[in-house]
């Protein structure tokens, strides 16, 4: 039998009464990579807030590890990366201390660290290449390198579900195998990854794809969702759905041959 990490029906998120989300039904499994793709505006962000807890449901269920979203008790089973964000120019944090702060999810704000917790945190700092910057200032990093440390911080966190926002975008390519090679260990020691991206490249080597516009437009392995007619659907519109799959190399004859696991 299964296990869902996450799963929802008739999920419906609105801002100031216009709707984000519109009846979104999704399942996905305990211990698989699943890229959430879509137009800007196709709730991609809006779900993995949803997921996280953060915004709360117009309508329908939303359930992760096991409980309604946003359950207390479980907000440390769920780690959520943001795109990365220019640096706060006076607040002076390195990048320890930046990725030491998701021990804290575990412990309490008022938590005593352990060595365990300190092993944990050089870990995660090695695994993304951060780790001889440290005793550095945030502010000082580039966008990349400050992408690493959000995405170490998530990493330290230790949790069962990792939600990340547009990791890669925008980054160079050392950047993005870090992060994305990461993404794949995870993946493999059984830990459960939801990614938003614009990259099809990316969302092809996922277990599962999630193809949204502001509802799921389709939802399965790769193959049988980025398909021509289903981004036309999504991108509204064959010039800009084209675009979009002549960008991406998707080729539906490529696709029946089975998608790669995995996202590298």
């Amino acid at each position: 039998m299964t296990t869902h990490a996450v799963s929802g029906s008739a999920v419906t998120v609105a801002y100031g009464g216009v709707p984000a989300l519109l009846d979104c039904d999704l399942a996905v499994s305990a211990g698989t990579t699943t890229a959430l793709v879509g137009p800007n505006g196709s709730g991609k962000s809006t779900l993995l807030s949803a997921i996280a807890g953060l915004v709360p449901l117009a309508r329908g269920t939303l359930t992760v590890l096991g409980r309604p979203a946003g359950t207390p008790e479980f907000a440390a089973r769920v780690a959520y990366v943001l795109q990365s964000t220019p640096a706060n120019e006076t607040l002076p944090v390195t990048v320890r201390e930046v990725v030491t702060m998701a021990r804290f999810a575990r412990r309490g704000l008022f938590g005593r660290l352990t060595s365990h917790d300190r092993h944990i945190v050089a870990n995660a700092l090695e695994r993304l290449d951060v780790a001889d910057l440290a005793d550095r200032h945030l502010r000082e990093l580039s966008g990349g390198q400050r992408q690493r440390v959000l995405v170490a911080q998530g990493l330290a966190q230790g949790a069962d579900l990792l939600l990340l926002d547009e990791p890669v975008t925008g980054l160079d390519l050392a950047s993005r195998d870090d992060i994305l090679t990461v993404v794949d260990e995870i993946r493999s020691s059984g830990g459960t990854v939801i990614v938003a991206t614009h990259d099809l490249g990316d969302a092809e080597r996922a277990d599962h794809v999630m193809l949204l516009a502001r509802t799921v437009i389709a939802a399965g392995p790769p193959g049988d969702v980025i398909t021509t007619d289903n981004l036309r659907r999504a991108y509204r519109g064959r010039h800009v759905a084209d675009q979009v799959a002549g960008l991406a190399h998707v080729d539906e004859h490529v696709h029946a041959h089975g998608p790669r696991h995995g996202i590298h």
